[in-house]
């Protein structure tokens, strides 16, 4: 697989990554196997993906713990990207999350994440949300000290979702990320940004209005979230299918049987992309290679739960679109229905 640098230290990544909170998190629980989990990590890394990206709030921490399961055998294979600063708790019969980012906090969470993945270093440790109670520096500080003491190597900030700006702006590509670019530029005052991660696919391109050049213009590297569009891009998903009570898209206004029949043109360019370049090829892997074409210093950190999906999507860091591609994709219609 094609390789990838991101940041100023020059982290080495493949191409593409995988995103592993599908394995113990949100969606679809009644398909979240631990065995089943084990052999998709596996398939990745043996497909040439390095970056597996989690979180200790994914379980919670049970997705660190399947994948220091992994790293106990292959840490030379993978880059270990984890997250913190968001926990949960149950209350009212539903689960809620809080931000928490003082330092103790943050130096705990890190000790714990490294006995969970059975690691010495985490590679990319990754800032999950900022605590509207903390100055962010004050939590950045708390990361940086990590790195200085050999536990980290690099540190990430995951961007503030752009969805809530989407009530006030119409159009794809208009900016919603305007607090993230704030908080970006303060943190870099205190210790470099690595990394950001956030939303970006075919569907939600609103990291490439700022975000994503004022990622390029500093060295930072792009984590693109969500690139499949939550799953719709694949073309797998059948309007009107329904959901399980617990898997976000259930409540989720694209999701609706009626917004997911209106959305299915964007499904359509895709697959005809697809055929011009095979038999094989899959929607996809075409949704991927287009993120993958926004830059050298994107790397679209797709979700898997299956070997399948996990090898499909490693695939596509081999699949090149035409300028002809590209033009019929920016000509499909902007997606319908809201965000929130």
């Amino acid at each position: 697989m094609e390789r990838r640098t991101i940041g100023a230290t020059a982290l080495d990544v493949g191409a593409i990554g995988l995103g592993c909170m599908p394995m113990n998190w949100a969606y679809s629980r009644s398909e979240q196997r631990g065995d089943r989990s084990l052999r998709t990590v596996h398939a990745a890394l043996d497909a040439g993906v390095s970056l597996l990206d989690t979180a200790d709030m994914y379980g919670p921490f049970t997705n660190e713990l399947l994948l220091g399961r992994v790293l106990k055998e292959r840490r030379a294979d993978a880059f270990v990207s984890t997250k913190c600063g968001l926990l949960v708790g149950d209350g009212g019969g539903r689960r809620h999350v809080v931000a928490n980012g003082r330092p103790g906090y943050v130096r705990r969470a890190c000790d714990a994440s490294l006995r969970r993945l059975q690691t010495d270093v985490i590679d990319l440790y990754q800032l999950h949300r900022a605590d509207p109670e903390v100055p962010v520096e004050e939590t950045w500080g708390a990361m940086a000290e990590l790195v200085s003491a050999g536990k980290v190597r690099a540190l990430g900030l995951c961007a503030v979702d752009a969805r809530s700006a989407r009530r006030r702006v119409t159009g794809v590509g208009r900016d919603g990320y305007e607090g993230t670019i704030r908080q970006l530029e303060r943190i870099q005052q205190v210790f470099p940004v690595a990394a950001v991660q956030a939303e970006l696919s075919v569907w939600s391109q609103e990291a490439l209005a700022r975000l994503l050049p004022w990622c390029a213009a500093r060295g930072v590297g792009f984590l693109a979230a969500m690139p499949l569009g939550n799953g719709f891009l694949t073309g797998t998903l059948t309007p009107g299918g329904g959901f399980e009570p617990e898997d976000p898209r259930a409540r989720h206004p694209r999701f609706t049987a009626e917004m997911m029949a209106a959305n299915q043109p964007l499904v359509a360019g895709l697959r005809r992309v697809a055929a011009r370049h095979g038999a094989e090829v899959t929607p996809a892997q075409v949704a991927l290679a287009w993120v993958l074409g926004r830059g050298p210093h994107v790397v679209p950190v797709p979700g898997a739960k299956r070997e399948r999906w996990a090898v499909e999507n490693a695939r596509a860091a081999g699949l090149r679109l035409t300028a002809g591609d590209l033009a019929e994709i920016r000509a499909l219609p902007a997606p319908r229905g809201s965000w929130d």
